[in-house]
């Protein structure tokens, strides 16, 4: 990998890492803060989906705020926001105030999702684009295999408390590298002054192309799985599965391998064989993998290992879906990349929400509805992917 490849992708994926640390660090405590604090698995959920929500609602702040004043003062306002979520969530004494300081946590992560994606359009299109989002994933990938592993480890030798102090001064260490390492990438001629008027147009031109819309909500449903598998995995794993929050953290890592190895091959793909084929294919595999493991643990052959291996191949699909998505998704919108990129942030976060509320009520601790929920995710995802590619067809013609 060029040095014009490398830098870049890991200050950026440094500072985009913070918020899946939120998200996968104290999933392994997720049983014991609800058993301190008095809540129910729905309760706890809850406290996923505030996160998932305020941040994606936030990024349609974000993403006009960095097209008009540049992409470095919404990073530094995002961190500071986090910083004080993640105060809150430390000292919160009921369900309540952890649901209030993970929202706050959400309000400021999102500014580390949306402006890094409008700093690589910035620097690329097409596929060098591809690879420099793949690049940045490959960085963001020590999250889910190492943040489950460090919260687990925080408990072992203290309270879980310290899982959010942990976070703090994971964000302190971002403002630095922010600071030192990352330039401005949005020059003073190219920027856009803020019009509610032009913000309108905008959204307008994004809401109305069919291929900019699919594409996000083919991204935003691939995601919705993860989500409804981090919300589920850790009561599923540690409660039928009878895993140690240790066990658990090692068997998400294992799924988080299968969706960043294969992000790293998405850009070669794409090269090779075209971007929308290399979708259609991932899409058909992804749907695959989630009906069948569905369909197998109906028919009451559930275990561990056929989970894990069953959600690893279909994260490996996965990740060769999200990050071409993006990146086709912001390919024609350049001149207004970070709103393109906060609306399609936000429009992704929200389904994900909504699928973890929709599949709430019908949690059982088993895997079964885990694994349903995943697996309708695939089956939308494959819709998508056919609608994508016959528009792309038409546009073609």
């Amino acid at each position: 990998m060029s040095d014009r490849i490398l830098r870049p992708a890991l200050v950026l994926g440094l500072l985009s890492s913070i918020g899946p640390f939120a998200i996968d660090m104290y999933l392994p405590a997720m049983p014991q803060i609800g058993a301190a604090l008095g809540t129910t698995v729905q309760g706890m959920q809850g406290t996923i989906v505030a996160y998932f929500i305020a941040f994606g609602l936030a990024q349609l702040i974000y993403g006009p705020w960095a097209d008009r004043s540049g992409r470095k003062p919404p990073l530094y306002a995002g961190i500071a926001v986090f910083i004080l979520g993640s105060l809150v969530c430390t000292f919160a004494p009921t369900v309540e105030w952890l649901l209030v300081g993970r929202a706050i946590q959400g309000l400021g992560g999102a500014a580390l999702m949306v402006v890094p994606r409008a700093i690589i359009r910035d620097l690329y299109t097409g596929h060098a684009a591809t690879r420099l989002m793949a690049a940045v994933m490959m960085v963001i990938s020590v999250s889910p295999m190492l943040a489950p592993l460090a919260g687990s480890g925080l408990m072992a030798v203290a309270d879980w408390r310290w899982i959010f102090g942990a976070l703090v001064v994971a964000a302190v260490a971002s403002l630095t590298i922010l600071a030192l390492f990352q330039p401005e990438t949005l020059h003073a001629k190219d920027r856009q002054p803020f019009n509610l008027a032009a913000m309108r147009r905008g959204a307008r031109v994004l809401f109305t192309d069919p291929l900019f819309m699919g594409l996000t909500f083919l991204g935003g449903f691939g995601m919705a799985s993860f989500f409804v598998f981090i919300a589920s995995a850790s009561f599923v794993y540690t409660g039928t599965f009878g895993l140690s929050p240790t066990g658990f953290s090692l068997a998400f890592a294992v799924n988080a391998i299968g969706f960043f190895g294969a992000s790293q091959v998405a850009g070669p793909l794409g090269l090779r064989f075209g971007a929308p084929k290399v979708m259609a294919w991932a899409s058909a595999g992804f749907a695959v993998f989630t009906v069948a493991l569905f369909a197998l643990a109906l028919a009451g052959f559930v275990s561990l290992w056929l989970c894990m291996v069953g959600l690893f191949l279909a994260n490996a699909c996965l990740g060769l879906i999200i990050p071409t998505a993006m990146v086709m998704a912001l390919d024609e919108h350049g001149d207004i990349a970070g709103l393109a990129s906060s609306l399609g942030g936000t429009l992704q976060m929200l389904a994900g929400g909504l699928m973890i509320v929709a599949v709430g009520p019908f949690f059982d601790g088993t895997a079964v509805p885990m694994l349903g929920a995943i697996a309708l995710c695939g089956v939308l995802v494959l819709a998508l992917s056919r609608l994508v590619r016959s528009r792309q067809a038409a546009a073609l013609a």
